[in-house]
């Protein structure tokens, strides 16, 4: 009776009670991940995530940072690097000044993500060429039809560890900071909102920027806290700050953007970093530059930029630039761009960050909890310093946002690599949550469990939008229109390795396919035999429904499609492709009128290639 009575304590307060919570939790995790999956998951969908896996792969071949998704703007730079005009000539003209003939080195990409999923696909098994009639496994199908795309899983799979290592990181901060209660509040808040999880299964770069975020804060916290408790060693807070450094480099690696963190980081170590405040600041600066130079370097060299493609986003969207004009073009009129428009640029986003971005900061109602906290003293001189951190990196991160957003944002307004608010989710989910326990404090339950009814309360009307998410039905995987990786695979197959076909979705051809694809010059009445006859024949030419589906007035006739919108309407109505024009041959069967695919020959089978 006594050894039974002993393991019952062992199991209600004693190491047994300990072993029950980390495994409700290990179970709790692993059916969030399942569940997510199963009812959420789809294929990638946006052109950041594609483009950074097919770099990734690139790697971990042994190819370099090199990309199979050519850039009309990455051709102008590198060609007006090598002293030389994109004309169509080749009197004494380099044999391959724009890299083309081999593989087209990648000015678009930071290098630590596409890094790191060169070591996914090193262990990931090799799926690459997977059709719809290859799949035999019934997790990657639906009634014989393809659905799932392995690697695009596996994808979200590495993302989806990288979120539960945020979610570690956050109650290990808000331990810290506050105490176990409000940090296990706040890790289970962050793992269940589903914007989160939304960024984990597109592929995008987000949830590691978000570890790399939480990694940060409770870096500047230690330097904080032991420099005003006096506990940590000069050498310590040294070593510190170069980790504080280490962390902004590296988020500058994922993403341009975020290089603008160093800022704040370095105030926060002038002000509070303890007697060695300007050396501790210094060292941070210098990891900082350690972390990011060898790369700007080598993008100054091949480009003559230091953040390549991505130097002149800041035109991107503005009445001189519409829509992706500045990437599809391989001679930008550059002298057209004023001031004027870039600051009509600024003030239309920032009153979108206003109206649309910032009340929807947290992804749920925790933002109004955050907001409110602001107006909350704390005992703890740290934890005030650590919010007005947080607030100076919305504003700064809120200014970069407005500067930088481009036809990324507009097509996909949450899901893209420019939203950089959300990276602050989990940090203010922390201080939320604060102000929630003090709340309920004032309330005097009376009793330990009736808090655990509130807390669940609580928790469960905030993580409803992750509810509905689980909730049937189920959404499908495919992401058509316009991808549908069989179609694109056997397009792609028709090509050889080192040819090269001009698409409207170059980044899915370069995932799926693995072929070298141009993206769909903006001047196709001069750049496009600029590019023919100087550089690398055109071989082949695929239209998707994101070019053959756009309205004629608002998208066709834009600047950036101005010379197609004759092409497309002789070929798709008339069904006739202008004599002028080098590809003629085009499939007799094709599974939806939607799509084009023009050649220089017959090239493929009698076989129907399969369709959505």
């Amino acid at each position: 009776m006594d050894s039974v009575q002993e393991l019952i304590h062992k199991l209600e307060e004693g190491s047994g009670a300990r072993y029950i919570k980390i495994g409700a939790l290990a179970l709790l995790v692993t059916g969030l991940v399942v569940g997510y999956n199963w009812r959420c998951f789809r294929n990638l969908n946006t052109i950041e995530a594609m483009d950074a896996a097919q770099v990734g792969r690139n790697l971990s071949e042994g190819k370099g940072f090199t990309t199979h998704f050519v850039r009309p703007m990455s051709i102008y730079l590198l060609t007006n690097q090598a002293g030389l005009k994109p004309v169509a000539t080749t009197e004494g003209r380099p044999a391959d000044p724009a890299r083309l003939k081999g593989m087209h080195p990648d000015l678009a990409n930071p290098p630590l993500y596409p890094l790191l999923l060169a070591g996914l696909w090193k262990v990931a098994p090799a799926w690459w060429g997977i059709t719809e009639t290859e799949t035999g496994a019934p997790l990657w199908n639906k009634d014989g039809r393809f659905s799932w795309y392995p690697p695009d899983f596996y994808l979200a799979l590495f993302n989806q560890a990288l979120l539960l290592l945020t979610v570690w990181l956050t109650y290990r901060l808000a331990v810290r900071i506050f105490d176990e209660r409000v940090a296990l509040l706040s890790a289970l808040l962050v793992l269940g909102t589903e914007l989160l999880w939304q960024f984990s299964v597109s592929g995008l770069s987000t949830s590691l920027l978000l570890a790399l975020f939480m990694g940060l804060a409770l870096c500047l916290w230690s330097i904080e806290s032991g420099a005003r408790e006096n506990n940590v060693t000069a050498n310590r807070l040294g070593w510190l700050s170069a980790l504080a450094g280490c962390l902004v480099g590296l988020s500058g690696m994922t993403r341009y953007a975020l290089l603008c963190l160093i800022a704040p980081v370095v105030f926060y170590l002038v002000t509070y970093s303890g007697q060695r405040r300007f050396f501790n600041a210094a060292v941070a600066v210098g990891a900082f530059l350690l972390v990011i130079t060898p790369w700007l370097l080598r993008n100054e060299s091949l480009s003559g930029t230091p953040f390549g493609t991505s130097t002149y986003a800041y035109l991107e969207t503005t009445p001189g630039f519409p829509r992706d004009d500045v990437q599809r073009t391989i001679g930008p009129n550059l002298q057209k761009f004023n001031l004027g428009m870039f600051w009509r640029k600024v003030i239309t986003n920032t009153r979108t960050l206003v109206n649309e971005d910032l009340p929807k900061i947290g992804g749920t109602w925790v933002t109004g909890f955050f907001l409110v906290s602001l107006l909350l003293s704390f005992r703890n001189p740290g934890i005030t310093r650590l919010k007005f951190f947080l607030v100076a990196c919305i504003i700064l991160l809120g200014m970069v946002q407005t500067v930088g957003t481009t036809q990324l944002t507009k097509e996909s307004p949450t899901l893209n690599s420019e939203n950089l608010l959300v990276l602050v989710t989990p940090l203010l989910i922390v201080f939320g949550v604060a102000l929630y326990r003090v709340l309920r404090d004032q309330l005097k339950v009376p009793s330990p469990e009736l808090r655990l009814v509130v807390d669940g309360v609580f928790i469960a009307a905030l993580s409803l939008p992750m509810v509905f998410a689980l909730w049937p039905p189920r959404l499908s995987p495919i992401q058509y229109p316009p991808y549908y990786p069989p179609l694109i695979q056997r397009v792609s197959g028709w090509m050889g390795e080192n040819e090269m076909m001009m698409s409207d979705i170059p980044w899915a051809v370069a995932w799926y396919g693995k072929r070298q694809a141009l993206w769909l010059i903006g001047r196709p009445e001069d750049e496009y035999f600029v590019i023919e006859d100087s550089m690398k024949p055109i071989k082949a030419l695929y239209l998707t429904p994101r070019t053959t589906d756009a309205r004629y007035i608002s998208e066709l006739l834009e600047p950036s499609n101005r010379g197609w919108e004759g092409f497309l309407k002789s070929v798709l109505i008339s069904r006739e492709v202008p004599k002028v024009f080098p590809l003629q041959n085009a499939p007799e069967t094709f599974p939806t009128p939607q799509q084009l695919f023009l050649t220089d020959r017959v090239r493929w089978q009698k076989s129907k290639p399969p369709g959505p």
